[in-house]
């Protein structure tokens, strides 16, 4: 990692955040605290963009999340839109289902995920024209293809992904040089960081997401956020 890649990625992105910002208008930042997030929400604020900030309360997060909920809050000094799961979905859904379904079957999973987050996102996304969001293609091979703006029909709107080219090393070298809080989980071996149940470690050599519904095959570790409809 140079000092020069990172000034110029850190550059590319602030750029990117403001012309398509000032392009669409309305524009909604959704964010989960991961480190990723956390590198965005700096640069978004050293652009000094309008963006809505929100974020999804699954009711499963971990504890060193909600803490750095509040340390962001405090830093960056930002409206924070907090989304919850609809009470009568969730409420009837573990009542028919149990608390913990999907270990079960992937059909569970992504029904616990679309009462959790997939619903609560699209109250978060109505509204804006654009979405900006932390994904970057060296993530998995579910992102291998990710573009800069794109077109989500499944949402409805434009997706921005400012950090489509960085790479893990030049996210925490950018963590380092503007020393951005992060989650503490990450220094405990979790690289993506999503609700507790479906989230665990990762070992040496393991691919950044494998410890994200660690019992599933690759091409399925998706939670219906960020996928593209067939």
């Amino acid at each position: 990692m140079t000092s020069a890649r990172l000034d110029s990625l850190t550059e590319a992105a602030i750029d990117a955040l403001a012309h398509e910002v000032d392009r669409y208008g309305s524009a909604v930042f959704t964010t989960s605290f991961g480190v990723e997030d956390m590198v965005l929400l700096d640069l978004i604020d050293q652009a000094g963009v309008d963006v809505t900030l929100a974020t999804l309360d699954t009711g499963r997060l971990h504890q060193e999340t909600y803490t750095l909920m509040d340390r962001a809050r405090e830093r960056y000094q930002r409206p924070l839109r907090v989304y919850s799961p609809r009470a009568d979905a969730l409420e009837d859904f573990l009542s028919s289902e149990g608390v913990n379904p999907f270990y079960r079957s992937i059909e569970l999973r992504k029904r616990c995920c679309e009462i959790r987050k997939t619903e609560p996102l699209a109250r978060a996304l109505a509204g804006n024209a654009l979405w900006i969001t932390g994904l970057r293609r060296a993530q998995s091979v579910t992102r291998a293809e990710l573009a800069l703006v794109a077109r989500d029909d499944a949402h409805g709107l434009m997706k921005l992904n400012p950090l489509v080219d960085w790479l893990e090393d030049d996210v925490w070298a950018y963590v380092a040089q503007r020393n951005v809080p992060t989650n503490a989980l990450h220094q405990q071996g979790y690289p993506s960081i999503g609700c507790a149940p479906c989230t665990r470690p990762i070992t040496v050599g393991e691919d950044p997401r494998a410890g994200r519904w660690w019992w599933e095959n690759p091409e399925t570790r998706e939670c219906g956020l960020h996928m593209t409809p067939d």
